[in-house]
């Protein structure tokens, strides 16, 4: 069983910046892979960007290449998401969840490949 707490969301205007962070608990981290996922209001949980155990790789969704990147501290039991040049239409609630996967250097882009979920973090972006 993993837990994971995410942190970090809030109100920021267009073209502002947030880091989100999700802090994991109760089973090596370093054995997940590691996604953020976002759910606006009325619409499905969207891919947002993923990593590898190892970090060796990363994901993202076309929508937010280039302006978010995801990373992660092992030690730390601790996976970010840094968002940039943020638009109203990133406006959701932010989750990430955990993939108890073997292999140390693949990501997972669907929702159902994740054993694991936070509860949410909201990010709210104002025009």
């Amino acid at each position: 069983q993993v837990q994971l707490v995410e942190s970090g969301g809030g109100l920021v205007q267009a073209g502002g910046s947030l880091r989100l962070s999700c802090a994991a608990s109760g089973r090596p981290f370093s054995n997940y892979a590691m996604g953020w996922f976002r759910q606006a209001p009325g619409k499905e949980r969207d891919f947002v960007a993923a990593i590898a155990r190892s970090g060796s790789s990363t994901n993202y969704a076309d929508s937010v290449k280039g302006r978010f990147t995801i990373s992660r501290d092992n030690a730390k039991n601790t996976v970010y998401l840094q968002m940039s040049s943020l638009k109203p239409e990133d406006t959701a609630v932010y989750y990430c969840a955990a993939d108890r996967t073997l292999f140390s250097g693949t990501t997972a882009m669907r929702h159902s490949e994740y054993d694991y979920w936070g509860q949410g973090t909201q990010v709210t972006v104002s025009s």
